[in-house]
């Protein structure tokens, strides 16, 4: 689905963001990148999903080089990624039912994107995405009456409803409660494995991360500090990568715990949303 290879972004200042990433998911694989704050975790799912180009190194998505690509095949390419943000870029008189529906929006020819914008072509398929969401009956609100929350869950809908093979999900649920922000991951993870798709999300939760994907991918510096499945983040890996937030993790639950307490957890304990 992906290989990145030797990976760097540096931005016009000077400041290296990436460097030297090499990573690569298979179709249908489901991975969580953790770590702390600045690592960079962004800026590479950005990379993913081809809405920032590479300093140096390669980038293989959906078996191309997006940046070989003629603008309107990269376009055509974005189309089939999949992206619910942290903060949706949802404008805020822009009604919900047209902000989910905007998710197919690069499949259809350009007079049924138009006509849509005019009378929403696909109420019923909005419909059905917002409800998985329990945000049924905001279909037709616009996105300034609703929460930071209740927008995190509009963005993941869109998600949702587009159907994309590449699935990137950026903190999709920083602004949701514990039982919330479970449920919303379990969706996510629950749509790609039926479907087949590749699911990359950034987390902060450390817990929500270990407990619902099969794979985890560290991030700290700009560099992948390890890359491993979830029964193998142990303590030591743990505690390296938080080392700069005084070894505390950023968890799910808002009680602070150690290193060791989180690792041990969700060692011994069955796992919520994978097996």
């Amino acid at each position: 689905m992906f290989t990145v290879h030797d990976l760097g972004l540096t931005h016009s200042n000077g400041f290296v963001a990436l460097r030297d990433i090499a990573l690569a998911a298979r179709a249908g694989e489901h991975l969580a990148i953790i770590g702390p704050s600045g690592a960079g975790k962004t800026t590479l799912l950005r990379l993913l999903g081809a809405a920032l180009r590479p300093t140096t190194g390669r980038l293989d998505l959906l078996g191309v080089d997006p940046w070989q690509l003629s603008a309107a095949d990269l376009r055509r390419l974005r189309a089939r990624i999949g992206v619910a943000h942290q903060a949706p870029p949802l404008p805020p008189r822009q009604r919900v039912v047209t902000a989910v529906l905007a998710g197919r929006l690069g499949r259809w020819p350009w007079w049924k994107a138009l006509a849509s914008l005019v009378y929403p072509l696909d109420i019923a398929g909005a419909a059905s995405a917002l409800a998985r969401l329990d945000l049924g009956e905001r279909i037709f609100d616009r996105c300034e009456r609703l929460s930071g929350g209740q927008l995190q869950r509009v963005g993941v809908a869109r998600v949702l409803y587009q159907q994309a093979r590449l699935m990137l999900a950026d903190e999709p649920v920083s602004a949701l409660d514990p039982t919330l922000a479970l449920q919303t991951v379990k969706l996510l993870t629950a749509d790609a494995e039926a479907r087949g798709a590749t699911l990359v999300a950034s987390l902060h939760a450390v817990d929500l991360a270990l407990s619902c994907f099969p794979r985890i991918v560290g991030i700290r510096e700009g560099r992948v500090a390890f890359d491993r499945p979830a029964a193998d983040v142990d303590e030591a890996l743990l505690r390296e990568l938080y080392a700069t937030e005084g070894g505390e993790l950023p968890l799910l639950a808002s009680e602070p715990r150690q290193v060791r307490e989180v690792a041990d957890a969700e060692a011994a304990r069955p796992s919520a949303c994978w097996r």
